[in-house]
């Protein structure tokens, strides 16, 4: 873990004898180590430790500078605190960043306690029983080509000289696993699955071999769909892929831009069916790394979205708090302009369901797993999309696995065509949340 009081009282040290009267510093340092491995050996070996900060000064004309760095030591914040001061003389004029007016208030519980990581033999063993194993899960699959897994410790602090200091750091392990099927006479299939835990010990790797397996025999038997209009269930990861490719939705720096769906004057209407609501949520408890301050040193906290359909909040930072007069929510990223992301979504049940769906007595339905080609496939200034997935005709309660297809519309239109928000949450890497079922949405068949 950084010592933070020392790091803060050197900043101060080196911006004094600098003449700098107004800084701020935030950083972030992985210390990684991951495996591969293909067919019984060790593939790929990588340990890592990156370092990255990023510096802001001001000057008496109230212009900033900006200035990134790998050092922490006294000699590396020196320089870098010279360097952005010499570039603050050139800096905008107009909409100048800020320290975010909570960069001091109190953070409670901000640090984390790691978890020792294990030997990388340990991490190679597990990942070879597990390929061994999936291997030996149906004769179809052939190969695991691509898998991983890793260990990593973060640490992540932020000071300026107004006197907020705050550090945290943390531990979680990953695991994915990807198959391969290969099969006379038919095309080759394959399936993914992901874990992630505080530790190797807590992931749960049986879970994650179990799942990849299941999910490629299950793809096996494949069959053509008839294009159409279909009732579809997203499951979690396919849902947040498409929330995320949207996220423009509540991203205020995107409305400030004019590069997003909504417009400040979208507060408080309907975009979605009354039952679904979301939220961003850094802190949630299933979340496994979470954040406790943003990169401008806002505490993070529960952001409501989607409050039963109305668009309830936006994702700010400091700058567009201020534009948009509101309070920052712990959704900023420094760099060469200060940007808002989302922390960790979190989807749930808005108002009651007239009527509740189940898989196991679904007819005619797709269920569609994974979605990709997000990059190529989503307009996210138009809110349209055309994308490849991976998933199944529920036909009578039974899957068939789609031999190749794409589900096309409007996420706005989506939003508002949801039937239904499964009551049981799934874990991703993005958010936790439950299978959601949308009316009406066009499937087209190869």
């Amino acid at each position: 873990m950084i010592n933070i009081d020392e790091l803060a009282a050197q900043a101060q040290e080196k911006a004094k004898d600098l003449g700098i009267e107004k800084f701020d510093i935030y950083g972030a340092t992985v210390d990684e180590n991951s495996v591969r491995v293909d067919s019984g050996e060790a593939k790929q070996v990588k340990a890592s430790n990156r370092s990255s900060v990023t510096v802001r000064v001001w000057n008496s004309e109230r212009t900033m500078g900006i200035t990134s760095t790998t050092d922490v030591n006294p000699t590396g914040l020196e320089l870098a605190l010279k360097t952005a001061y010499e570039a603050s003389f050139f800096g905008v004029k107009e909409q100048v960043p800020d320290f975010s007016p909570e960069a001091t208030v109190p953070i409670a519980n901000m640090s984390r306690e790691k978890t020792p990581q294990v030997p990388v033999s340990k991490l190679i063993e597990t990942l070879l029983d597990s390929e061994k194993e999936l291997l030996g899960y149906h004769e179809a699959i052939a190969s695991v080509p691509y898998n991983g897994l890793a260990q990593r410790d973060i640490d992540r602090f932020y000071i300026n000289s107004d006197g907020a200091a705050r550090a945290e750091g943390g531990s979680y392990t990953s695991i994915y696993l990807c198959t391969k099927t290969e099969q006379e006479e038919k095309k080759t299939r394959s399936a993914t699955a992901f874990r992630i835990g505080r530790s190797l010990e807590k992931l749960d790797v049986t879970g994650c071999i179990q799942e990849a397996g299941e999910k490629t025999i299950s793809h096996l038997d494949y069959q053509k769909v008839k294009s159409g209009k279909y009732t579809v269930v997203f499951s979690a990861e396919a849902f947040l892929s498409l929330l995320g490719a949207f996220s423009n939705l509540f991203n205020a720096r995107n409305i400030l831009d004019k590069q997003s769906l909504s417009s400040p004057e979208s507060l408080g209407t309907q975009i979605a069916s009354p039952l679904l609501s979301v939220s961003d949520d850094a802190l949630h408890a299933d979340n496994v790394a979470p954040t406790t301050f943003d990169g401008e040193g806002t505490p993070t906290r529960r952001v409501s979205l989607i409050e039963a359909g109305i668009l309830s909040g936006f994702m700010h930072s400091a700058g567009t708090a201020q534009q948009m007069n509101a309070s920052p929510t712990g959704n900023a990223n420094l760099g060469a302009k200060v940007t808002v992301s989302p922390h960790f979504y979190h989807v749930f049940p808005g108002a009651a369901a007239e009527r509740e769906y189940s898989l196991e007595s679904a007819n005619n339905v797709v269920f569609i797993d994974e979605v990709s080609a997000l990059h190529a496939g989503v307009k996210a200034l138009q809110g349209s999309f055309s994308l490849p997935f991976d998933g199944w005709l529920i036909e009578d309660g039974q899957k068939t696995s789609i031999d190749s297809a794409t589900v096309a519309g409007d996420f706005r239109d989506l939003l508002k065509s949801i039937v239904f928000v499964e009551q049981q949450p799934e874990l991703t890497p993005s958010g936790v949340c439950p299978r959601i079922w949308v009316e009406g949405l066009s499937i087209t068949g190869e």
